[in-house]
């Protein structure tokens, strides 16, 4: 079991990487008529899905948690909510690259933390250390640490122009 919750864990960090990176190839693939973030978004939230059964597949839980659960899990999900809340699901998921018109953001987190949506990640991961092997959710934060690099720089020649 645990090599495929590895797998599985992994399993949408590649698809990320496809689309940062051939952004005029996923608007193709999503034809005209369907927004392309909407349809990552889907793809997302199931790729997530996976993500979970997988940790919960080799998780061991017990009750209370550790007391260090509690603000780094609250933390680590004030910041995704927030980033989800100011940029919209265009703005959460390459709406830029899609070639959407993205507003830039500076109230917090953004201007305050560098990649918010991902440090509060982590930090959600890092609570979980008490149920999950370190290993799984040394993966995961692997996963976003690759994404934090690979999102730090944009070929705008790239970036895709909207399917009219």
């Amino acid at each position: 079991m645990g090599m495929l919750a590895g797998v599985g864990i992994l399993v949408p960090f590649p698809f990320y990487y496809l689309l940062w990176t051939y952004p005029r190839s996923w608007v193709n693939l999503c034809g005209k008529g369907r927004d392309p973030s909407k349809v990552m978004a889907l793809f997302s939230h199931f790729f997530k899905l996976v993500q979970f059964i997988s940790l919960f597949s080799v998780c061991s839980l017990s009750w209370p948690p550790p007391l260090y659960f509690w603000p780094l899990f609250a933390f680590g999900q004030l910041l995704n909510f927030r980033v989800y809340k100011l940029l919209g699901e265009s703005g959460t998921y390459y709406g830029v690259r899609f070639g959407k018109n993205i507003p830039w953001v500076t109230e917090f987190p953004f201007g305050f933390i560098r990649d918010p949506q991902y440090v509060g990640s982590i930090m959600s991961l890092v609570a979980c250390l008490s149920w999950v092997p370190f290993q799984y959710i040394l993966l995961w934060s692997l996963g976003y640490l690759f994404m934090m690099h690979v999102e730090s720089t944009e070929n705008l020649a790239t970036r895709a122009k909207p399917l009219s």
